[in-house]
């Protein structure tokens, strides 16, 4: 036998090892990357309704919230049920993206007339109090003659009532619900609203 042969025989032979992937570790490692996505999911979710923050823009809502201030926004409460009356808001006004978030406090509700007159609120004729508008209003502007609020409007007001843009303003008026994107919280004063017709 030659040479050549014998080393054809018995040289070196590589074989290639075929790897046996069990399918149990297969379900293993999709069920995981099935349970990451639920979880990345449901915290996305959770964030985007309870955890959104905005910051306050100026002192048109002191003593309660001030300039900067940090606050988070509730949206799923709206998903649910209608803004009421004394609910602290954040909305776009007249749905303009390019502004930024605008904090105010519901005074009047859809159906309801509003009207401030001698530096007071009526709402459908009676007189309106509520501890953050102790002083009187000096400038009625909209609401200075009487307005009934449209289906799905609120009338709002900040609760320094003559250092505040609000529903009074033309740029403004009364806010559509689908222009406000939640409810303020985490700030103890937006949660202890006292407010009521005086009889």
């Amino acid at each position: 036998m030659s040479d050549f042969s014998f080393r054809k025989k018995k040289g070196l032979t590589f074989y290639r090892k075929k790897i046996k992937i069990k399918k149990g570790v297969v379900g293993t490692v999709f069920e995981c990357i099935f349970i990451a996505l639920i979880v990345s999911f449901v915290a996305f979710v959770l964030v985007w309704l309870f955890g959104i923050k905005t910051a306050v823009v100026g002192s048109s809502m002191e003593p309660g919230l001030h300039n900067t201030q940090e606050v988070y926004m509730d949206r799923m409460i709206y998903l649910i049920s209608a803004p009421k009356r004394g609910d602290v808001i954040a909305f776009l006004p007249k749905g303009n993206e390019k502004t930024h978030y605008y904090i105010k406090r519901v005074i009047a509700v859809p159906g309801e007339k509003i009207q401030i007159k001698d530096g007071r609120i009526y709402i459908d004729g009676k007189l309106f109090e509520d501890e953050y508008g102790s002083e009187s209003i000096r400038d009625a502007g909209l609401a200075e003659n009487e307005f009934e609020l449209k289906e799905d409007e609120f009338f709002v007001l900040g609760d320094n009532r003559n250092f505040s843009e609000d529903s009074r303003s033309g740029n403004i008026g009364a806010v559509n619900r689908k222009d406000i994107y939640g409810k303020v919280w985490f700030s103890k004063k937006t949660d202890e609203y006292k407010g009521g017709f005086v009889k």
